[in-house]
């Protein structure tokens, strides 16, 4: 599969989330993203980007700002083909496609315990003790949580890496020995 195959087939593709994906499928497909991303992001610089200067007495200061629509335009269309995609090639290395959403349900997981930590020891703000214990609590949780946000996008990587699951699996298929 070229470069060209696998964007072809990612957007022919939308929303499939059955059946396998080969390795290049994804990888080409994430380079185009990529690429594509750069480029938004040049347009986005080049056309939507307001400079200010402040300046006072002491000091002097520009700030560039930009509300990115261009790249944000590019970031919701590729979305659902590139979730489609990392489910696909999960599923030819043998795992749930649902391991593509891991990195994504411990972000979420992890901003619910802070809210949660920090909320119930907002409630309990006039009783010092137990304050003090949800806090720590909270932290206790938190810090483990935060570890493995940082391992699992490299265990999610590491999954995608791998090579296909020889002959057919539960998911369909090997990609690379079905004839088309």
């Amino acid at each position: 599969m070229n470069f060209t195959d696998a964007i072809k087939a990612c957007f022919r593709k939308y929303f499939t989330f059955s059946g396998r994906a080969p390795r290049a499928e994804y990888w080409y497909f994430l380079l185009f993203i990529l690429l594509l991303s750069l480029i938004a992001s040049l347009i986005d610089w080049a056309f939507f980007t307001s400079v200010v200067s402040i300046s006072n007495e002491t000091s002097r200061a520009t700030m560039a700002h930009s509300s990115q629509p261009v790249q944000s335009l590019v970031s919701l269309a590729v979305f659902l083909p590139h979730l489609a995609v990392a489910w696909r090639r999960m599923h030819d290395t043998g795992r749930s496609g649902l391991y593509a959403l891991l990195p994504i349900l411990l972000i979420a997981g992890t901003v619910l315990v802070l809210l949660f930590g920090i909320g119930l020891a907002d409630h309990f703000s006039g009783n010092h003790s137990l304050d003090v214990f949800l806090t720590r609590a909270t932290l206790l949780v938190f810090i483990p949580a935060l570890i493995i946000l940082i391992v699992s996008p490299l265990l999610v990587l590491w999954w995608l890496s791998r090579p296909s699951q020889p002959g057919p699996n539960k998911y369909g298929p090997n990609p690379y020995e079905v004839q088309t």
